[in-house]
């Protein structure tokens, strides 16, 4: 599931003829508290300047591009894929395969600073991380990740909400922007805990999902793990998901599946021996789960990796 990106739907091309340029034509809906930019290239171009004043979420909607930033090297940006650029931050982008037979779309989400705040400051007050030194934050580090089910559908709704006509659409599209400042910063928050990073000395986060990872063949269960976080189930529940916007049983599936994946690449390994190493005790109930999270069943996967 880690590696799979979820889509946006992504809007309608522009008309030909309303076409002001072929390198990132520019469709842009302001609202109150944010801008929403469709970008769509339809020649292949390189490192094409980009800044925003604002913080502004990218997501890639149809082709390829590569995308510099920071002092890293350029890295593909595909559909289903999300970058978070601070304010000031100028991209410089290459656009290898566009054309007008296959141009690129990509939107660039700008949020006004203040919305930000404001919505990171009700967070800390009324939802309070655990730890003493744990608060809802952006981490500008982190700003590469894979879209999961509840980003893309958050934003889904952002795009409807930009492009539509209503009259209470600016309220509307607050409410979305608060749940998508959430939804990145619990998708940030899980990038880090699979790259081994710990979140706060405080948060018992990081311990309660290394636990996870270090015994998938043991019998994990909510009491368990609510008794390692030192909380009463109801609390630990209620914790977890706010962290990760996943219930932890969902978790310790995705990281059983994560697993099974890193087995499977090893040609000789038989599916069964997969299922038992990975905390499965049921062959079938594993095939299917797995093809659930990957689209494809465990031995087709493990063809993949076959020379």
């Amino acid at each position: 599931m880690n590696n799979q990106r979820a889509l946006i739907n992504p809007p309608h091309l522009s008309n030909e003829k309303s076409l002001k340029t072929l390198v990132e034509n520019r469709t842009v809906y302001t609202l109150n508290h944010c801008e929403l930019n469709i970008f769509e290239t339809y020649e292949s171009s390189e490192l094409v300047p980009l800044k925003f004043n604002d913080l502004v979420v990218t997501s890639m909607l149809r082709g390829k591009k590569i995308m510099h930033l920071f002092d890293d090297p350029g890295f593909d940006y595909l559909p289903g894929e999300t970058v978070v650029i601070p304010p000031n931050v100028e991209m410089k982008i290459d656009f290898p395969e566009a054309s007008r037979e296959n141009p690129t779309q990509c939107l660039a989400l700008a949020i006004d600073k203040s919305k930000i705040n404001h919505t990171l400051n009700f967070l800390n007050e009324h939802y309070p991380k655990e730890g003493s030194d744990s608060y809802w934050q952006l981490n500008h580090q982190n700003y590469f990740f894979y879209n999961n089910i509840d980003l893309a559908h958050t934003i889904n709704k952002l795009i409807k909400e930009c492009m539509g006509t209503s009259m209470t659409k600016d309220a509307l599209a607050d409410l979305t922007l608060q749940e998508l400042l959430i939804r990145i910063i619990q998708t940030q928050t899980l990038k880090s805990l699979d790259q081994g990073v710990s979140i706060s000395s405080n948060n018992p986060i990081f311990e309660v999902t290394e636990f996870i990872r270090l015994n998938l063949k043991e019998n994990i269960n909510l009491k368990s793990l609510s008794e390692k976080a030192c909380m009463s189930t109801a609390s630990f529940y209620r914790f977890f998901k706010r962290e990760l916007g996943m219930s932890p049983i969902e978790y310790v599936l995705n990281e059983k599946i994560k697993h099974a994946k890193k087995l499977l690449k090893n040609p000789g390994i038989q599916i069964n021996e997969v299922c038992y190493l990975s905390g499965f005790e049921d062959a079938n109930y594993f095939i299917r789960l797995f093809k659930k999270h990957e689209g494809i069943t465990p031995k087709q996967y493990q063809l993949l990796y076959v020379n």
